[in-house]
């Protein structure tokens, strides 16, 4: 298969994102559809559990994951220079989707991307950057000005002590829940059925499961094998007297993930992979592609993203996409 230029890519990326504002647009009214029915505010924000499913998308979707197909195509809104009507709403639309979204790893990282664009890549960089840090600090104040996002970050900020998080703090607190903190992750011999792990906590938990399981098992080299790891953590689960079902999830960090499963020569291989794609997007200086290689590397941080199919298939085709050798893709839209 050929290579594509410049306007095919350009194509693709344009398809792809009025096409993300469609899937927006369908769970915006989905979730109004939703709280008219039920009055819950929970139907706009993160995903559902398996139990009700009160989220903005369903669990299966996967709020983080699909908090990156949201920000790549927003991403191409906002790097074109000359914008339609059309363009700014889509580019709203698409912002107030992966806040509301809440994952707070792509919140981070995406608000810092914008912050990156606004000040060195946009037309105005240079001319206007006080109005640009104006506009930058007042799309902050007001997302985090919705309790529910806050709220979000505060469990994990207010969590990360060695004593755990008071319910006053999250008021979505159950009666008997305790909140485990990245201390307690880290430290505590057992735990107990009613613990609760925040995102943090919890991976932090899955990594020291990962050294335990790298001094018990000879996995340097070759790994355990694909999937092959669920089996110890599901013994560890046991070990440590964790909640049933803490056991059946994966490591959350995909270099752990490979290191595990695949051993070093995996995990070298993914660090290639990684390094590549910043670099070509660096060497190009295009500015999608930058924003996709940093929420890469940041979203392997917190989940096992290439683990999954749509994870796995995203990747490839965004990756594949911009490695294109005989025409450097600057996309000046």
């Amino acid at each position: 298969m050929r290579p594509f230029n410049k306007n095919q890519v350009y194509k693709l990326l344009k398809y792809y994102s009025y096409a993300m504002v469609f899937y927006a647009g369908f769970f915006l009214v989905r979730a109004v559809i939703r709280y008219i029915i039920t009055s819950d505010q929970r139907v706009f924000f993160y995903h559902g559990d398996y139990n009700d499913d009160f989220g903005l998308v369903p669990k299966l979707l996967n709020a983080i994951h699909v908090s990156v197909y949201m920000a790549i195509a927003f991403f191409y809104f906002l790097n074109k220079e000359i914008k339609s009507k059309l363009d700014s709403i889509c580019a709203l639309i698409l912002l107030g989707f992966v806040f509301l979204l809440s994952s707070k790893n792509i919140i981070i990282v995406f608000v810092v991307l914008i912050g990156l664009h606004f000040f060195y890549f946009s037309k105005s960089s240079n001319k206007m950057r006080l109005r640009n840090l104006i506009i930058f600090i007042t799309i902050i104040v007001s997302v985090f000005s919705f309790s529910k996002i806050k709220n979000r970050f505060l469990v994990e900020f207010q969590s990360n002590t060695k004593t755990s998080l008071s319910h006053s703090v999250y008021n979505e607190a159950d009666e008997g829940i305790n909140y485990i903190s990245i201390y307690e992750a880290w430290n505590n011999e057992k735990f107990s059925q009613g613990d609760y792990f925040p995102g943090t906590a919890f991976r932090v938990y899955q990594f020291r499961m990962f050294v335990e399981i790298f001094s018990e098992e000879p996995l340097f080299w070759k790994g355990l094998g694909l999937n092959a790891s669920q089996v110890k953590l599901k013994e560890k689960e046991i070990k440590y007297n964790l909640y049933p079902g803490y056991g059946s999830f994966n490591f959350h960090n995909q270099y752990v993930q490979n290191f595990a499963e695949l051993g070093f020569c995996g995990f070298v291989i993914l660090i290639i992979i990684v390094f590549i794609n910043i670099k070509t997007a660096i060497t190009h200086k295009n500015f999608i592609h930058i924003s996709f290689a940093v929420l890469m590397i940041s979203l392997f941080l917190t989940e096992s993203f290439l683990w999954r199919q749509k994870g796995m298939l995203f990747f490839i085709s965004l990756y594949c996409l911009f490695q294109i050798k005989e025409d450097k893709i600057t996309l000046k839209i």
